[in-house]
């Protein structure tokens, strides 16, 4: 035993000899315990001190509200959250109950404590049947989310979900809160408490498979570009291999695509600034073309419209949108009318969002695959709790085939021979298109089914609850209802419990894991089977020629060496997941150090920080010397036109002839300030403070959408042999600079120029220039 299971196990003692003691507690008496832990909490003592005394009362308020007395692994698996790691835990060991404990001590501190879990269904179901517990025990829960998807919660709902003592929410509406909450123009407006305390549900899947997927909010729409046509076209006359190489999901143009393209679009150099537009339109059209896949990265609507597919749970992503003009790229791509391209406002991937947390802990049924990953991304270590009973499920070996046709059809077979006898069956596929097969080919065998594609996580939740009764077949993706219990009918358990097929080799070991894992809950009998063929998804990674060898033209192949080429493809593509979103981590750390300086900026100004006049007046002046380097021919035209479109809107004499003309602006500059001081009286810092937080919104919102444009543009450089995340740093931290300077422009021109009214209850409107 490890020095952490020791740990564990100890704890594990300390909490079962507090369970003896309050079992003989009245409700009242067992209540009141929240009110002496928070009083104990207060005068000094810690999270850890309670542990052992809290955990008990939370496992005898299960009991006596929901019927259920958390197991030992349980409360082990409560203990490795609450100390923040992230606990593997078998599929139906009951990781919902087990999160309450942890909920409950840390919802004692008054802090925000989080549940994020896969989705919305999951979100609310947890809060309503676990909220019993903490409510019973006198602290406050809500959902993050609402049933209907559609139904946008305002800032007041929102204040109050965040303010309660434990909330349960999904990943996608915490991220994009987190980015809402840093928008806000008032601080009355902010809604989220400092992060504190999160528990990430189906940890694996958030914090590998989705991490470096950015959440992104668009704002005010960009100029419509029309290089996209043309960008388009290009990339369709180039040779692979001669113009331009793919190679681990990445696209770029070798030296003569290079030279092809400066001849094609008649210009000098791809990769100089001024051609920074159409290097990052061919880049685009690149990778619309060689790397995005109809029907397995998005599908076409019959209205026309791109909607994308999360490749990790086949899922349709509605209203998602590719960021940086990709979504645009793809439309033209297959001819549908192109939609307003949006700028990015907001941006942050779940990396960076969970790091944010002092305090971040997960729990999954496959997460132990990962552990080296996450030790190295998130410093966090993986516990591996032991199931209540042993398992009993038998995992026969995969089955292996040359094409996909032999694997669909012995498929159908196995699916005959056991639903003859009575048996459930539930057939996992990666694809949407492969369920959609599989249920053609049922309908052929007169076999009644449910095909359940992710597209409504609370229907499924209520069809996959029903897999396990007798006779029934269920064909689904590997998330579809993910997180429900399938529990085993009357007389299945005789029949060998439920028999899970796996069509095709998964990403990575976990998914399969994870589809294996829908049989044998809590020491029940179930089987599963993976079938797999050289035409799986993975495999394409061996390349058209290979494939082409072996399968169009009928040559044998030895099952060994399917076996052999199968493992590898897996291999390949699951070690090039892991690098591309290390490569991601890199990439986001840059724009996470600026967004760490502009969220801290920006609070300050919300929570009331004046700026100090004399620095202002220094801007002001810094300014005017950065204008006067650069325009070294300056008129008294150029003058006049700086002090309209920066000072004043009013020209007014002053004597010129003692001056020369930085000091004639620096102090034309020091009047108008004043003037506008005088004007506006005892709100002047209000007015200051107003006017810059408006200047770092633009020009926040100007860097994200650069940074954005500037990570799709640069992988279009890998043939110049260069470090693209030097190249992408050094570029950001001039872009940094650069915004900045504009920042500091845009105050002072806000101030000088804005005009100023007042409305109801005093409120101040300002008319910026």
């Amino acid at each position: 035993m490890n020095k952490i299971d020791k740990k564990l196990h100890f704890l594990l003692g300390k909490v079962k000899e507090e369970c003896k003691k309050v079992k003989n507690l009245s409700d009242y008496e067992l209540k009141n315990k929240t009110n002496e832990f928070k009083r104990r909490l207060a005068d000094g003592e810690t999270t850890e001190d309670l542990l052992p005394e809290a955990f008990a009362v939370c496992c005898e308020a299960d009991y006596r509200v929901l019927g259920m007395f958390p197991f030992d692994v349980q409360i082990l698996g409560g203990i490795a959250l609450h100390l923040c790691y992230l606990a593997e835990m078998n599929t139906g060991e009951g990781k919902t109950l087990t999160a309450t404990m942890p909920l409950y001590l840390n919802g004692l501190t008054g802090k925000s404590s989080i549940l994020v879990t896969a989705n919305e269904y999951l979100a609310i179901r947890d809060a309503e049947e676990m909220g019993k517990v903490y409510e019973f025990l006198g602290l406050s829960v809500k959902a993050g989310v609402t049933r209907d998807t559609n139904e946008h919660l305002n800032n007041d709902q929102k204040k109050e979900i965040y303010a309660a003592d434990i909330v349960y929410t999904t990943h996608g509406s915490l991220g994009f809160d987190y980015l809402l909450n840093n928008l806000v123009h008032s601080k009355e407006d902010r809604f989220m408490r400092e992060l504190y305390y999160v528990i990430i549900d189906e940890a694996d899947s958030v914090l590998l498979d989705s991490a470096s997927m950015p959440l992104v909010i668009s704002g005010s729409p960009r100029v419509q570009s029309n290089l996209y046509g043309i960008t388009d076209f290009f990339v369709t006359t180039l040779v692979e291999d001669e113009h331009y190489i793919v190679e681990d999901n990445k696209v770029w143009l070798t030296d003569k695509g290079i030279e092809y393209a400066q001849r094609y679009f008649r210009i000098e150099n791809l990769y100089s600034k001024e051609n920074f537009d159409v290097l990052r339109h061919v880049v685009l059209a690149l990778r619309a073309h060689y790397l995005m896949d109809k029907d397995v990265d998005y599908v076409v609507t019959d209205s026309g419209e791109i909607v994308l597919l999360d490749k990790s749970t086949g899922r349709k992503m509605n209203g998602m949108k590719l960021r940086g003009g990709s979504h645009q790229a793809i439309e033209e791509k297959e001819r549908l009318k192109l939609s307003q391209e949006q700028r990015s406002v907001a941006s942050i991937t779940y990396q960076n969002l969970f790091n944010l947390f002092p305090k971040m802990s997960g729990m999954s049924g496959t997460i132990a695959d990962g552990k080296d990953e996450l030790l190295e991304v998130y410093h966090k270590q993986v516990v591996v709790i032991p199931p209540n009973k042993p398992m009993a499920r038998k995992d026969l070996p995969d089955k292996y085939f040359k094409t996909s046709e032999e694997q669909f059809d012995a498929v159908i077979k196995e699916t005959v021979k056991r639903h003859n006898t009575g048996q459930p069956v539930l057939l996992i596929a990666s694809l949407i298109s492969d369920t959609e097969m599989l249920s053609k080919l049922l309908v052929q065998e007169n076999i009644e089914h449910s095909v359940l594609n992710a597209n409504n996580a609370f229907w499924e939740a209520e069809i996959i609850k029903e897999a396990g009764q007798k006779n029934v077949v269920t064909v689904a993706t590997s998330m579809a209802g993910r997180g429900t219990d399938i529990r085993l009918g009357s007389g299945v358990k005789e029949l060998g419990g439920l028999c899970v097929l796996g069509i095709g080799r998964m990403n990575n070991t976990r998914d399969e894991r994870q589809a294996r894992g829908r049989a044998g809950r809590q020491g029940e009998p179930g089987v599963s089977i993976f079938y797999t063929s050289l035409e799986d998804d993975v495999c394409e990674i061996l390349g058209d020629d290979f494939l082409e060898k072996y399968i169009e033209k009928d040559k044998h192949i030895s099952k060994r060496r399917i076996k052999k080429l199968i493992n590898k493809s897996q291999k390949i593509k699951s070690e090039s997941s892991v690098f591309q979103r290390k490569n991601a981590v890199d990439y986001d750390s840059v724009m996470q150090r600026q967004r760490t300086i502009m969220y801290k900026t920006r609070n300050d100004l919300l929570d009331g920080k004046s700026l100090d006049e004399n620095y202002l007046l220094s801007i002001c002046e810094d300014n005017i010397k950065d204008f006067v380097k650069s325009n070294k021919k300056l008129d008294s035209y150029g003058v006049h036109r700086y002090v309209l479109d920066n000072l004043s809107y009013r020209l007014q004499e002053m004597d010129e002839s003692t001056k020369n003309q930085k000091d004639y602006l620096i102090q034309y500059s020091k009047m108008t300030f004043n003037t506008k001081k005088k004007s506006i009286g005892d709100r002047f810092s209000e007015y200051c403070r107003l006017c810059t937080l408006r200047a770092l919104d633009d020009g926040w919102v100007e860097e994200v959408d650069y940074l954005q444009q500037l990570q799709a543009a640069i992988s279009g450089r890998s043939s110049a042999q260069r470090n693209l995340l030097f190249e992408y740093q050094r570029e950001a931290r001039i872009s940094f600079e650069d915004m900045e300077k504009s920042i500091k422009k845009a105050m002072i021109r806000n101030i000088l120029l804005g005009e100023v009214s007042f409305g109801k209850d005093n409120e101040m409107i300002i008319l910026y220039p």
